[in-house]
Order: structure tokens, then C-alpha cells, then sequence
């Protein structure tokens, strides 16, 4: 889902058809800049790319005239949208139901241009990224009781969009198996896989990995495509999962950090809603391991509470890519 940066911009991934009619749709980080006027799209969240790498893609907003749903028009191309500029329609891949409907949201929200009747003068307000966002539907929140430990998570709302995204949050989640896990039982005792950014242990760059959450360890894979993992984190050894505070990290969106026996972990992840989700599943993942009455139902509530999504293969390699 789109989220407000420190920078005050509207930020997220989608899958967008660069060439027209291609069929073809690749992942790109987008950033939607309402005080510049603009919608840029980069190869990865621009915090992760080597010093001097650009843009991929801009469109001034004042040549959208509308932004709207399509997935009649493109049936096979997943919660897919249209942004209308002139003679040229870029067509767009949200990740779930929800997603879909807020970019569409903020989107025409950044285009309108709002005339101040007589007399109001300089009075007319105008919205922020937050306020806009707020004008999206709200999504509920439960809390559950795992191990003793009460673990807040997010609940999708039941009425707008609730079929399609239970049935497409299924499909893509099948089709987005990673290759190595896809086969015999090894997929059962996942309880969440997705990328991440980590920081390097040594040269401190940042680096986008494969991150596997298991009932045992948390490993790390330079793609999804691989069979060994980087390195493999057990529960054991894990002290403390939060979001990062530390000045140092401030200015890196989504930071959390984990601290082990031999170092401590810095994550970023590529939303508000990724991060809090990789909180839980791993804190949750550590309750069932080490908590009385330890069991498959235990482990099944600590995957479920994680709001579980196996993410696709993304065709990018941000900053150096080493065999960390």
C-alpha cells in the first residue's frame, strides 16, 4: 500500500507495462510528489540504489486526466489499473484489492484542481498526503493472544473489494512460490517470505534479500531462486525484534532491527504495513517456539497473524550485490 515518506511523498512498489501493449509488466518503486507535480518510478527505493542512479520513468501529473480501474479491460493482469495522459495509457499492477483501490485513490486526489470560490481567497485548505490517505477506507485491527504474548494485527474489512481480494491474495500467493519451496512439505512449516533490504555486516551497504520465515530460523537468499541460503538466523537466538529508533538509521523508511547473540540485524522493509508484519510473524514465530504447550496449532496462529505474502521474483539488483 502506498505510504506517506519522511520526504512528505507518497511511496510504494507496483508492476507497471513500461512499453504499451507489451503484455509485459516489471516491478518499479514508485514516488508520487504532489509540491514537485510529478509520479517518478525507479528500480528500487532510490535509499538502496548505488549515489548518482535516476529515475526510470516520470509523468507530470498535469497531463493526467483520470485514473481509473482496469481489470476489464486487462483480465489477466491482476488488481490492474489505468493512468490516463493524453494519447498514452500506463497500465499499472497493485498488490492486493486493497492497494488498488488507495493508489487509485491518491492518485486522482494529486490531480484535481481545486477552483476557491469568490471570495475565499487564500482560506481554501489544502489537503496533505496524510489527509488523503485518511480519506481511504480504514482497515480494523484484532488482537489475539499467542503463548500469553497479545499481538495487535491488521484485519481486512469485510464489503469493498472482500472477493477479489481473498480470491486474488490466494492465487498470487500460489503463483509467487518461490521455486525452492514450491516442492513436497518444505512449504507447509513457512510462515512468511518476502523481500527485504538488510544492511551488510562489514562494508554496511544495503543489500535487497530473500527473507524466509520458518518454525525454526530466518534465513536469507540472494534471490528467490535460490536452493542455499545466505545465512540462516535461529529463533533461538533471536533477543528482540522492533522498529528501529536509532538516529543513525533515521532517515531509512520502515527500519526495524534484530538483535542476536553475535550481531544486531538491520532490516528495512518495503512498506509501514511489511514492517509491522515481519515484527509480528518473527516475535510471534519466537512465542511458539519457546512458550508451553508448543504445537502445529501454535505455529498455524503465528502464520496466520502474520498476514503471510510469498512475493514474486523482482528482476533487480540495487547497490552491490555480494554473497553476503
Amino acid at each position: 500500500m502506498p505510504y506517506v515518506d519522511r520526504q512528505n511523498r507518497f511511496c510504494g512498489f507496483l508492476d507497471i507495462e513500461e512499453n504499451e501493449n507489451s503484455g509485459r509488466f516489471l516491478r518499479r518503486y514508485f514516488i508520487l510528489d504532489t509540491e514537485q507535480g510529478s509520479l517518478l518510478w525507479y528500480m528500487d527505493n532510490p535509499q538502496n540504489l548505488p549515489k548518482g542512479a535516476g529515475n526510470v520513468g516520470s509523468l507530470n501529473l498535469s497531463y493526467i486526466s483520470k485514473v481509473n480501474d482496469a481489470t476489464k479491460q486487462r483480465p489477466k493482469a491482476e488488481f490492474c489499473f489505468v493512468i490516463n495522459a493524453g494519447m498514452r495509457k500506463f497500465y499499472l499492477q497493485a498488490n492486493d484489492q486493497q492497494d488498488l483501490v488507495e493508489w487509485i485513490s491518491v492518485l486522482n486526489n494529486a490531480i484535481k484542481i481545486t477552483v476557491p470560490k469568490p471570495g475565499e481567497g487564500h482560506n481554501t485548505h489544502a489537503e496533505t498526503p496524510q489527509e488523503l490517505l485518511g480519506t481511504v477506507k480504514q482497515v480494523s485491527y484484532k488482537t489475539e493472544i499467542i503463548g500469553g504474548v497479545p499481538i495487535i494485527t491488521a484485519t481486512q474489512e469485510q464489503g469493498e473489494g472482500h472477493n477479489g481480494a481473498d480470491r486474488g491474495g490466494v492465487k498470487r500467493a500460489q503463483n509467487q512460490m518461490p521455486y525452492f519451496l514450491s516442492r513436497g512439505a518444505q512449504d507447509q512449516a513457512i510462515i512468511k517470505a518476502g523481500y527485504c533490504v538488510k544492511q551488510g555486516a562489514v562494508m554496511k551497504n544495503w543489500k535487497r534479500r530473500y527473507f524466509v520465515l520458518d518454525e525454526n530460523s530466518l534465513n536469507y537468499y540472494k534471490t528467490d531462486m535460490e536452493r542455499e541460503p545466505l545465512r540462516a538466523i535461529p529463533l533461538k537466538e533471536i533477543h528482540k525484534v522492533q522498529e528501529c529508533k536509532q538516529s543513525e538509521h533515521m532517515m531509512r523508511d520502515n527500519l526495524f532491527e534484530m538483535v542476536t547473540s553475535s550481531r544486531t540485524f538491520y532490516i528495512q522493509a518495503d512498506s509501514p504495513e511489511d514492517m509491522h508484519s515481519w515484527i509480528k510473524a518473527i516475535s510471534g514465530a519466537i512465542v511458539a517456539q519457546r512458550g508451553p504447550g508448543r504445537s502445529a496449532n501454535t505455529i498455524r496462529q503465528a502464520r496466520r497473524l502474520s498476514s503471510p505474502c510469498i512475493q514474486r521474483y523482482t528482476p533487480f539488483c540495487s547497490g552491490e550485490c555480494s554473497t553476503e
